[in-house]
């Protein structure tokens, strides 16, 4: 069996949507199951719409996913260069190959000349206006010019494109991995630009070169590229490879939560959850776009819930690690059908791997998050310990501060409402006696704490459970939080009896 090679080919245009990630993630599961190769190479032949940044944001995010490339234009390998406007000078020996053997052709009409062949055809009500074979002979190309007028408008440079001739009514027959057999008419496909006028070439040029030259056994791509797969089906076959064309596979959409269309940046902005893998901000507008990153999402949970959208492994399990998706993931249990993005259950994944992550790992995510909002020395072990206490309260990275701070610095008011009512004279003694006792205890940790406080409570002949909650809001503030315990061993011994006299004195 060939060796398996397979490439994401993202352009730099702005931020990583989920659908880019996945892809990507898709590729890499691909590559590593079957001990072959995940290539990321740069589409960067449209340069009108290169976005400076763009690139090193995508090293980043797929390097913060952990889904790292084994050639790269930061790792490159013997198939280089990476960038597909570093691979320029290779496209147009390759295009003119195409109109040497009759499969294409020099284009050599002004926009306006192609503007108004679309606006005549609109007039007589043609519902296709492209630039195919229905109008190519009506064109200005070397189809309708002689040998000799092509070759002098060539000699003096005159602008030009080279388009690919697409026959019509030509049946195109390929197996998708996912779809299984696909049929497609070539009479519905205009004869696209193959090569610009700049040199550059079009992604369907460039596409099929680069997976031809970079030995790309698999693509695996999202399904928008459907349409596209009679153009580069044929370019494959005319460019004589057709016996080393690779396997396609064509993922379903990520669509929007109400399953009506793919979704969008607008979607996320619209209902307050982020698309992109990490923020990101357009140089050009200064507008910066949330990412999971930034929501508090770890980087393993995002990849879990990502994996689920468009395939299963058959079974109930939904918790994956990178591992588990390598060892399960099989392109033939892809879903061919859309995936709607639920934010809620992408919530789910990440608290479900929170709990699963020990506080090492955690550590330096929340001690970073403490840092932000200006606690800076945070002692490791006591952090750690908190981290424990805490997370299975915590959804998204930033509730460790919600659900944490007070551990670290004094709440600055605390609500009395919820015990100011049931407030008495017998419950402002116990609280006095209760510092006493803690003055004096030998051992401090929650057990004693506790047992402590239900003596002093019994001799009072007061319910336990009528005074953890005042001590609850004397500690942290609020009704929250672990056990209340917990929380004075951790806070030690002078915080808690000084906590406790704040308390009393907000209450009447």
């Amino acid at each position: 069996m060939e060796k398996v090679r397979v490439r994401f080919a993202p352009s730099p245009t702005g931020g990583l949507h989920v659908g880019g990630v996945r892809t990507a993630l898709f590729n890499y599961l691909f590559a590593r199951k079957h001990k072959g190769d995940f290539i990321l190479r740069i589409e960067d032949t449209d340069q009108t719409r290169y976005v400076e940044g763009a690139e090193q944001y995508i090293f980043d995010c797929l390097k913060w996913c952990g889904i790292s490339p084994d050639e790269s234009p930061e790792n490159p390998g013997e198939y280089g260069p990476y960038r597909q406007s570093e691979r320029k000078h290779l496209y147009r020996k390759y295009a003119e190959d195409l109109v040497r053997k009759g499969h294409a052709y020099y284009a050599f009409d002004t926009p306006e000349e192609i503007e108004a062949m679309r606006e005549k055809l609109k007039s007589e009500g043609k519902g296709n206006q492209q630039y195919g074979y229905a109008v190519r002979h009506t064109m200005r190309n070397s189809l309708t010019l002689s040998a000799e007028e092509t070759e002098a408008l060539l000699k003096i440079n005159f602008p030009h494109v080279i388009r690919i001739k697409m026959e019509p009514n030509e049946l195109v027959v390929f197996e998708d991995v996912i779809r299984g057999r696909i049929e497609m008419d070539t009479s519905s496909v205009d004869d696209k630009v193959l090569l610009k006028a700049d040199g550059m070439p079009t992604y369907h040029l460039a596409v099929v070169v680069d997976d031809y030259l970079m030995k790309i056994s698999h693509v695996l791509r999202g399904e928008e590229w459907l349409p596209s797969a009679p153009v580069h089906i044929q370019l494959w076959k005319y460019l004589g490879w057709g016996h080393q064309m690779p396997k396609w596979a064509h993922l379903p959409l990520i669509l929007k939560p109400d399953g009506n269309g793919k979704l969008s940046k607008r979607d996320g902005e619209r209902l307050g959850f982020p698309v992109f893998a990490m923020h990101w901000t357009d140089p050009r507008t200064r507008e910066t776009v949330k990412g999971f990153r930034e929501f508090g999402f770890l980087p393993e949970a995002f990849l879990n819930l990502l994996a689920l959208l468009g395939w299963n492994s058959g079974t109930e399990q939904e918790i994956f690690s990178l591992e588990e998706l390598t060892e399960q993931f099989s392109l033939e249990r892809v879903h061919s059908s859309g995936a709607k993005f639920d934010f809620e259950k992408a919530k789910w994944f990440n608290h479900e791997w929170i709990k699963r992550t020990p506080a090492s790992g955690l550590l330096p995510l929340v001690t970073e998050i403490y840092r932000e909002r200006g606690i800076e020395n945070t002692e490791a072990e006591k952090m750690a310990f908190v981290i424990d206490l805490i997370k299975d309260r915590c959804t998204l990275l930033p509730d460790f501060w919600d659900q944490g701070y007070y551990f670290f610095q004094r709440p600055g008011s605390i609500d009395v409402t919820p015990i100011v009512s049931k407030w008495n004279e017998k419950k402002d003694l116990f609280f006095n006696e209760l510092i006493r006792t803690l003055e004096v205890m030998d051992f401090w940790n929650s057990a004693n704490l506790e047992h402590g406080f239900k003596e002093i409570a019994a001799v009072n002949q007061l319910k336990p459970g009528e005074l953890m909650l005042p001590l609850r809001i004397m500690l942290v503030g609020g009704k929250f939080g672990p056990g209340v315990f917990d929380i004075a061993a951790v806070l030690g011994r002078e915080e808690t009896i000084e906590r406790i006299r704040q308390g009393l004195a907000e209450l009447p």
